[in-house]
C-alpha cells in the first residue's frame, strides 16, 4: 500500500528526527520509548549536558546545529552574491534555494521555506537584495521560535565585513 501526503506527513510528526529536534527532545523520545539502559545512559547524559553544551562532534547534527550551520552558510552565501548576477546566475540561486527547500533533512523546516518561498520569493538581482531577503527569512523562523530577531540592516557586518572595531580582522602585521 503506497502512503498517501497525509499519511506521511502524520508519520512525519509522530517519528523522533534528530536533524527536526534538538538534542534533549530527541533523547527524550528515546528514553522514553526504549527505558533501560537508554533510560539510564540519558540520565546520566542530561545531569552532564547543559543547554550551552554542544553535543560531541562525532554525533549527526541535532536541529540546533543544523540550523546553525545551515544559517551560516545561507548568510554567507548571500554575502558573497555577486553585486549584480546575471540572467544565469540569478536561475542558479533560485535553483539552489528550491532543490534545498526540497532536501532538507528536516522535514517541516523545508515545509515552511518552501512556503515562505511561495509567499515572499528569493530576490536575487543583487547581493543586497538576496543578503536582505535571507535575513527577514532567517527572522521570520527566529519569531516561530520564539527568538529575537536581528537587526537586517547590520547583515554586511555580521556575514562578510565583521564588526568595525576590527576583532574579526584577519589582516595581521607580518614583519
Amino acid at each position: 500500500m503506497t502512503e498517501t501526503r497525509e499519511q506521511s506527513k502524520e508519520k512525519q510528526r509522530q517519528e523522533p528526527c534528530r536533524v527536526c529536534d534538538s538534542f534533549k527532545s530527541w533523547r527524550r523520545h528515546k528514553t522514553k520509548d526504549h527505558g533501560g539502559i537508554a533510560a539510564t545512559a540519558a540520565s546520566a547524559t542530561s545531569a552532564t549536558l547543559s543547554s550551552a553544551t554542544l553535543v560531541d562532534d562525532e554525533c549527526p547534527a541535532d536541529s540546533q546545529t543544523l540550523g546553525r550551520a545551515t544559517w551560516t552558510f545561507l548568510h554567507t552565501m548571500a554575502a558573497y552574491y555577486p553585486e549584480r548576477a546575471d540572467a544565469q546566475q540569478q536561475a542558479t540561486m533560485r535553483t539552489l534555494l528550491t532543490s534545498f527547500s526540497q532536501f532538507y533533512p528536516c522535514g517541516r523546516c523545508a515545509a515552511h521555506l518552501r512556503e515562505e518561498m511561495t509567499v515572499h520569493p528569493p530576490a536575487v538581482a543583487t547581493r543586497t537584495e538576496l543578503s536582505q531577503w535571507m535575513c527577514r527569512t532567517h527572522n521570520t523562523v527566529n519569531v516561530m521560535l520564539g527568538k529575537p530577531q536581528f537587526d537586517c540592516k547590520r547583515v554586511d557586518e555580521r556575514w562578510r565585513d565583521g564588526p568595525s572595531d576590527g576583532r574579526c580582522s584577519w589582516a595581521q602585521d607580518v614583519e
